[in-house]
């Protein structure tokens, strides 16, 4: 069955973020034309680029309430759920090209931390539209709304999606979900990431776009 792709504009969407408008995007557009678009899904935290422009400051001082920030992007193709994910934080999103969110919403995570696929709700966000994805919202990597791939700008408070570094031996709560700083993973038991020590504990379909 095919799956219901709803518009960012849809009242539905308001509980997993919001539209920030009243940005000029223009800068931030056409430093994305020449960022990689791979076969597969490449994410960089921070790109010196992107952070050299004047929305990295407006982020800090209006969005993130004076907090540095780091600005990258998630480009490339991707139809699959394969995992979902959320920070302490919210994310500032920006679509450098059509594409699609696949979302939840963390109050939905059960007891053992498993979580049924089947509440998931897809969002076409369009290209030159931002928005901010709240930090009790699950999402992971975009998906194609196009056959030619993705690009995402990501913007995050900065130290964001790295290696931990003095891993606590003993894990608590969600803590059994950390899976990089700031980012607590669950994953689909299809999406391979069981390799790369991500708790597998998405029920149900691995929802697919193709």
């Amino acid at each position: 069955m095919a799956l219901e792709i709803k518009k960012v504009t849809d009242p539905a969407f308001k509980k997993y973020g919001r539209v920030i408008n009243g940005y000029n995007l223009s800068d931030i557009l056409d430093a994305m034309e020449s960022a990689p678009c791979p076969k597969d899904v490449i994410y960089v935290p921070a790109v010196a680029s992107l952070e050299s422009l004047m929305l990295k400051k407006r982020l800090e001082d209006e969005v993130y309430g004076g907090l540095p920030v780091q600005i990258g992007y998630c480009n490339g193709n991707n139809y699959d759920l394969n995992a979902l994910e959320y920070h302490r934080s919210s994310e500032i999103n920006i679509a450098a090209t059509d594409l699609i969110l696949m979302l939840g919403a963390q109050q939905d995570i059960e007891d053992d931390f498993t979580y049924d696929t089947a509440k998931v709700e897809c969002f076409l966000i369009p290209k030159g539209t931002m928005i901010e994805v709240y930090a009790t919202t699950l999402h992971y990597a975009p998906c194609n709304a196009n056959d030619g791939g993705f690009k995402c700008v990501v913007a995050l408070p900065k130290g964001t999606n790295y290696d931990i570094k003095n891993q606590p031996e003993v894990y608590g709560g969600d803590a059994k979900l950390l899976f990089a700083s700031n980012k607590w993973l669950i994953a689909h038991a299809d999406s391979g990431l069981d390799k790369d020590g991500a708790f597998i504990g998405l029920k149900g379909d691995n929802l697919s776009l193709r």
